[in-house]
């Protein structure tokens, strides 16, 4: 039945190519033959253009768009049928020369036939406002310049094939044009161990996403109040803000993407501007969570202008204010310290939520819930050890894996763990940072 009604539109799109070769002169708008949307519900792809409100016209380009993936020999079929047209001379040609591919060339022509303000007219539906780019729906190959070639095959991209065809979310892979890898954890909150004020704030930016939608829609809030939420996460490593990030889009139900601070920062001006819009607009009304990991890099103090370098770096800092001021989801920012921070982005959080390194108390808690069963600790008083040595989250845990290492590497069935051993891998740790071991 789907089948049908996709062929359904791709028959229109063949009535509206046909009679653009037939009328090259005519206003679409008056002669093209009429689309009704709603004769083409009740199926994926039809829903979507329903939902999102696609103009004539978009539609028309969304289906050249589809045409290599669903019907990539519509174009020949209609080419047997007029030989002459000048349309096919818009087209990009297949390797072996056998298929036609529609180009951005091809669409100016349907949409605005021989008439140059018409055809210029339909170059609006390709700028960073139409709603087939912001979405990345339409694609093109990559340029070496900042300007796409008119003759650019049509694509769709995949992620968006997927959605609107099948109605399958694919999350974005890493890449250079999206530079965040989406990161899990098995874990629970029972297993970040933090003071319970601190607890409490992470998880009132849970109770936000339960309750924004009736703030902003059943409450009519949207008109007085940004959208979105940010958080900034500030204290030492190890302390458990990668952890919180994790588990706030477990238990929301919402990916987080941790955002590669040093993809997005170039050294070209404008760059990282064009970098993160690109991350913000795929992001929007995903429901995705953005943790930007050491974020002093790009949402630092702005500096005094003493250079054209400075001058644009602090131009940089303001185009992020106006890009998560109006970002829908959830920001979280994190940060060795809060005073590494601009002030006009630490005025903007909703909540700043400092991380400490944990106390006696709560290394032990992190020492006895993540050892390991199966090991058999000898002589060890681990409230000694925590209150004696004075580790973050990850360092007990790094020191946790080394020491399970050597007890199977012995090969002793009890796998004893003696105070030596512990405290040869306690000493690694300290090592690592520099610290002095006693």
């Amino acid at each position: 039945m789907e089948s049908e009604q996709i062929q359904k539109l791709f028959t229109h799109l063949k009535e509206v190519i046909t009679w653009r070769i037939n009328n090259s002169s005519e206003y679409f708008n008056i002669g093209a033959p009429e689309f009704k949307t709603n004769d083409h519900e009740g199926f994926q792809l039809g829903d979507y253009i329903v939902k999102k409100g696609l103009a004539h016209q978009e539609v028309i380009i969304l289906l050249m768009a589809l045409l290599p993936r669903l019907d990539s020999s519509l174009l020949k079929r209609i080419y047997l049928e007029f030989p002459n047209s000048v349309l096919f001379d818009f087209c990009s040609v297949s390797d072996n020369g056998r298929l036609f591919y529609p180009t951005i060339q091809t669409v100016q022509y349907i949409l605005g036939g021989d008439n140059i303000s018409e055809r210029l007219k339909s170059l609006e539906f390709f700028d960073s406002n139409s709603i087939l780019i912001k979405e990345e729906l339409i694609v093109f190959p990559s340029s070496p310049h900042d300007h796409t070639p008119m003759n650019s095959p049509l694509s769709v991209h995949q992620e968006a094939f997927n959605k609107i065809i099948f109605g399958i979310d694919l999350l974005p892979k890493m890449s250079n044009d999206f530079p965040a890898e989406q990161i899990h954890t098995r874990r629970s909150w029972s297993d970040l161990i933090l003071p319970p004020i601190t607890l409490n704030e992470l998880q009132g930016i849970e109770a936000w996403y339960n309750s924004s939608q009736i703030l902003m829609k059943d409450w009519d809030m949207q008109k007085k109040l940004k959208p979105g939420f940010r958080v900034l996460f500030y204290g030492e490593p190890g302390t458990g803000k990668t952890l919180a990030a994790s588990l706030l889009g477990k238990y929301t139900k919402r990916p987080v993407f941790r955002v590669d601070v040093s993809m997005l920062v170039s050294k070209y001006i404008g760059e990282t501007e064009k970098q993160l819009a690109k991350l913000f607009d795929k992001a929007e009304n995903k429901n995705w969570i953005l943790f930007f990991d050491e974020a002093d890099a790009i949402f630092g103090k702005r500096t005094n202008v003493k250079d054209a370098h400075d001058k644009y770096a602090n131009q940089e800092v303001s185009y992020l204010l106006q890009k998560i001021e109006s970002f829908s989801g959830l920001i979280i920012l994190a940060s060795n310290f809060k005073n590494n921070m601009d002030k006009a982005f630490t005025r903007r959080f909703h909540s700043c939520i400092k991380f400490n390194n944990p106390k006696h108390e709560e290394r032990l808690r992190i020492w006895q819930q993540n050892l390991p069963e199966q090991l058999q600790l000898v002589d060890i008083d681990l409230d000694q050890i925590a209150q004696q040595y004075e580790l973050s989250g990850s360092n007990i845990m790094n020191i946790i894996q080394d020491v399970s290492l050597k007890a199977i590497a012995l090969q002793d069935p009890e796998y004893k763990v003696s105070l030596e051993m512990l405290l040869e891998s306690i000493k690694k740790e300290y090592v690592k940072e520099d610290k002095i071991f006693k």
